[in-house]
């Protein structure tokens, strides 16, 4: 099985960074639209002529995330008037000027004798003439790919002072085949598409992947003999763990924050209600007891509160309550029915899917329920919010209708940020549904 190659021995070294004060490139991000900032990222510069592609292609993929991000302009490279090579000790702003990049990003790179290789970046704000800040990694060269997004994180955090979460993965369900006959796959990628992968081979359905807080495992809901079963899976070694038989399960369950407990909805003896199981004693808990149908539970990132959907008020509507299944409160009052609710990684908002009058929406609002927004319409099905572990971008999946003659139907992925203005069809294969964001490396 091929596994996302580990960032060995990488090596931190910030320098000369300014201040804010200093420093007049920002972007505030809490303003709605915002005007993407012109930036220009050089091709890095390599001691070694036959690695000129590979400085290419780091600098390709830093243009690539910060301009899918919505807030930033990578400048076409055929515009650059200085050459990589001539930019040390510090570039000629003069230059950069001209083509009115607002910040730039150059970097260099070297082969160690050990086959590993060292990268440097440096971001300058142009019209100061300063340098904002600098990195130097050393690992394997077949990680350049995660070295790439983590400049791009480092710029993204610099400029506007939130985390990048460039150097993530995104764990999906791969769907193929006849609606009657739907074969669906456990798939992963980097953010951007990248080191796409199965790890399911479709003989058993899957269902509603999620990621552990470290990374490293998901949970997911798979049918064996008509019986769903919830499994553990270690994305890096492969190992799969059975957590249990769960009748009546229709999604898979949720982490809390210190990955030791799942939260979960069971229907028993034709309720459906919310559980919660302690994966080191395997003891579990019911929460809810109401004779509605209460589903989709999240926890908040400090675990101290549960937010799920529930018809117990006649129609499909969020709510919050503690951990424990204490103070169960309606916290969704507008036109609507809402369900699959996520809380932020931030834990600042809980996003929701929204169906009325014909269309289905993807929305905020904040844990008291105040504040909705509206990030998504669509007249297709589009649904299952998941965060980007910054909290600032949002993956859900649409039902793109076929035709009368039943041509032209597909399920996408969809990514969209808190302003709505950033709407972006992600890539994959083929079909896919039901995204989940990984928490940041921590490698």
């Amino acid at each position: 099985m091929m596994m996302k190659p580990l960032l060995v021995g990488l090596l931190f070294a910030f320098s000369a960074v300014t201040s804010s004060a200093q420093s007049k490139i920002e972007i505030d991000i809490s303003k709605g639209v915002v005007q993407p900032l012109p930036i220009a990222i050089s091709d890095f510069d390599f001691d070694n002529p036959q690695a000129t592609k590979l400085g290419m292609d780091i600098a390709r993929v830093i243009r690539a995330d910060l301009e899918r991000s919505g807030l930033f302009k990578p400048i076409d490279p055929r515009a650059h008037i200085q050459r990589p090579s001539d930019m040390r000790p510090t570039p000629r702003f003069q230059d950069w000027r001209v083509i009115n990049a607002q910040a730039l990003v150059n970097g260099r790179a070297e082969y160690q004798a050990d086959g590993r290789i060292r990268i440097e970046f440096r971001l300058w704000d142009v019209f100061a003439e300063q340098q904002m800040v600098g990195l130097q990694m050393s690992t394997l060269q077949q990680n350049w790919r995660s070295v790439a997004h983590r400049i791009a994180d480092q710029v993204y955090k610099r400029i506007t002072g939130e985390d990048g979460y460039f150097d993530t993965r995104i764990v999906y369900i791969a769907e193929s085949g006849p609606p009657t006959k739907r074969v669906k796959r456990l798939a992963i990628m980097d953010q951007d598409g990248e080191n796409h992968r199965f790890m399911t081979d479709g003989r058993f359905l899957v269902l509603t992947p999620r990621f552990s807080p470290s990374q490293q495992e998901i949970t997911y809901l798979s049918y064996f003999n008509d019986r769903p079963r919830v499994y553990l899976f270690n994305i890096d070694t492969g190992q799969q763990e059975l957590v249990g038989d769960f009748p009546g399960m229709t999604f898979a369950p949720r982490f809390s924050s210190d990955g030791n407990k799942v939260v979960m909805s069971l229907a028993v003896d034709g309720n459906s209600d919310i559980y919660i199981r302690d994966l080191r004693t395997r003891q579990q808990a019911r929460l809810t007891a109401d004779p509605g149908i209460d589903t989709s539970p999240s926890y908040s990132p400090d675990g101290g509160k549960i937010t799920f959907n529930s018809d117990r008020s006649g129609t499909k509507q969020l709510y919050v309550m503690d951990s424990d299944g204490g103070n169960q409160k309606r916290i969704s009052f507008g036109e609507g029915r809402y369900s699959t609710p996520v809380w932020s990684p931030r834990g600042d908002l809980i996003a929701f899917t929204k169906e009325g009058r014909g269309t289905f929406a993807i929305g905020v609002m904040r844990p008291d329920g105040s504040g909705e927004r509206i990030l998504s319409t669509s007249n297709d099905v589009q649904e299952a919010p998941t965060w980007a572990p910054n909290g600032r971008v949002l993956m859900f999946y649409r039902e793109i209708s076929s035709n009368s003659r039943g041509e032209g139907g597909r399920v996408r992925l969809w990514s969209v940020d808190l302003t709505g203005y950033n709407e972006r069809e992600m890539v994959t294969p083929g079909d896919a549904s039901d995204p989940a964001w990984s928490p940041l490396s921590q490698q």
